[in-house]
């Protein structure tokens, strides 16, 4: 059965940054530029957070994974999300303060 987890993420280094970037947009959608949504397998989940756990630097930098629930549940209605779309931010870099 697959969750909806939500994924935030402060990485202090631009190239780490854009590396998870880039990793997670293979395993969900963007809703933020450090947010993203994800359904995932327990086994998916296990696997995508020892590859971050990897790659961030620990003394640094920080990430929240939240599980919302089964995507079929009340997941499905938890997450609402509006106003401008995100757009594909591949070549966004450095920091971003809104």
């Amino acid at each position: 059965m697959r969750s909806l987890i939500l994924i935030a993420y402060d990485i202090s280094d631009d190239k780490r940054r854009t590396k998870i970037f880039q990793q997670l947009k293979g395993f969900g959608e963007a809703i933020q530029y450090s947010l993203f949504q994800c359904k995932l397998t327990g086994t998916e989940r296990a696997k995508l957070r020892a590859e971050l756990w990897e790659q961030i630097d620990h003394s640094k930098d920080r990430i929240v994974m939240i599980d919302i629930g089964p995507e079929q549940g009340r997941a499905a209605l938890a997450l609402d999300a509006f106003g401008q779309p995100m757009v594909d931010s591949s070549a966004h870099q450095g920091m971003l303060i809104v």
